[in-house]
């Protein structure tokens, strides 16, 4: 009886991950706030990011600020590697990110560990 209980709790487990990394899962889109020509976000960080995807305006200047309330030393830092960006986010303080908007496309941006991810459209 235990080893079938055993072997149960594992393929549990198995199902749970392959579910975590692998599984189609919802993700949060926003599109910037316009202002004086200038285009803001807030972007949450607890477990990962909230929005996820966001859509910029081609051209006007943007601003994401990011808030970490997460402990986890994996969301400590933000990468955009198309922008050279690699920014401490500490905890319980807003960080604002400056990004270029001239050029169109679809921008990604990972947590340090490369685990968490988002994506900027501009268009």
């Amino acid at each position: 009886m235990d080893k079938i209980l055993v072997m149960l709790a594992g393929l549990a487990a198995i199902a749970f991950i392959i579910w975590w990394f692998f599984g189609q899962h919802k993700v949060e889109s926003a599109e910037a706030t316009l202002d004086d020509n200038q285009q803001t976000i807030d972007i949450h960080v607890d477990g990962g990011y909230s929005p996820e995807h966001i859509v910029l305006k081609q051209g006007v200047p943007a601003t994401l600020n990011f808030t970490r309330t997460d402990p986890s030393g994996c969301l400590d830092h933000v990468v955009f590697t198309d922008f050279g960006i690699n920014q401490e986010l500490p905890q319980g303080q807003k960080v604002s990110l400056k990004i270029n908007t001239t050029q169109p496309g679809q921008y990604q941006w990972a947590c340090g560990m490369d685990m968490f991810h988002g994506q900027i459209t501009v268009e």
